[in-house]
């Protein structure tokens, strides 16, 4: 195969709170490169995640799920997910098989319109509907806008995942390999372990306390004997949150480090010492020198 007839380009993940973008995401490219929760606007950042195949490559950027923000991280995390639109080569267009094309999904494909970027529908969650009403369901979405193709998929199980890839190749340019074959994501080593904590966290606590959480990895050593040493910070907005997370006894924030190492040491394939404390930054997520200081750029 000649450099020409090689495939390649960015493509920008976008949809509702979810939908099931993070978990497609890391069906698609073999691994996990996005937390997964059932709790909405889990992703908080773009997270760039890279497929290679023989003859093509594919460079994916996991956006925030887009909804009506209610802080200034809100505001941040739907401009990070608007601002890829016009910056990639296709956009995939999320949505869900069992859930009626409502005001989210027009706002989400107005901006799609505007922007004349060529988009390709992604019906995901189909083992949830029947096989017969999938049908009409397409042709209805087909008379609101001309979709590069419309795809249906479940995630979740895997059905059709293989199809969209080669459809989202398919309609790609002809490009270079932006990546080493080995690459699956950009993202530095501090930022996946703090997602993965983070993801604990939104599995493990109550739903007022997830959304006001992040996690900053603030050292990452080798020591002898073949142990990774990290310490990281879980931060909240409340000291009544504080509490819930460190349980009692610490038992919570215990079984937080649990299941966040062993996760961590798979992935590195060593062993982990990790040394987790819970602080409280009172409504980090509406100051902006809070969000900068966690690594939210809420300017872009």
């Amino acid at each position: 195969m000649t450099a020409k007839e090689h495939r390649s380009g960015f493509v920008s993940i976008i949809g509702r709170p979810n939908v099931g973008k993070s978990t497609l995401l890391n069906r698609m490219v073999g691994a996990k490169v996005a937390i997964v929760s059932d709790k909405p606007q889990t992703t908080r950042n773009r997270i760039l995640a890279v497929l290679t195949r023989p003859g093509a490559q594919v460079i994916f950027l996991d956006t925030p799920g887009i909804h009506k923000p209610k802080h200034r991280l809100g505001h941040y995390m739907v401009k990070a997910a608007l601002h890829t639109v016009k910056e990639v080569d296709l956009v995939l267009f999320i949505i869900e098989a069992h859930s009626p094309f409502g005001t989210g999904d027009k706002f989400i494909l107005g901006r799609l319109k505007h922007a004349r970027t060529p988009v390709i529908l992604c019906i995901n969650k189909i083992d949830l509907v029947s096989k017969e009403s999938l049908l009409p369901l397409i042709s209805n979405l087909r008379q609101q806008h001309e979709y590069a193709a419309i795809v249906p998929v479940s995630a979740a199980k895997g059905d059709n995942v293989d199809g969209l890839i080669e459809e989202i190749i398919s309609q790609l340019p002809p490009g270079p390999r932006y990546y080493p074959a080995e690459a699956v994501t950009d993202q530095p080593e501090q930022f996946v372990i703090a997602e993965l904590i983070r993801e604990k966290v939104l599995q493990l606590t109550r739903e007022e306390v997830p959304h006001g959480v992040t996690v900053v990895v603030e050292e990452v050593v080798p020591r002898p004997g073949k142990v990774l040493l990290i310490r990281a910070v879980i931060y909240t907005e409340k000291d009544s949150h504080k509490g819930i997370l460190l349980g009692g006894g610490g038992q919570m924030v215990k079984k937080v480090g649990q299941a966040a190492r062993a996760e961590i040491e798979a992935l590195f394939g060593t062993r982990v010492y990790l040394d987790l404390w819970v602080k409280v930054k009172q409504n980090w997520r509406r100051n902006e020198v809070f969000l900068r200081q966690f690594g939210y750029r809420p300017d872009r």
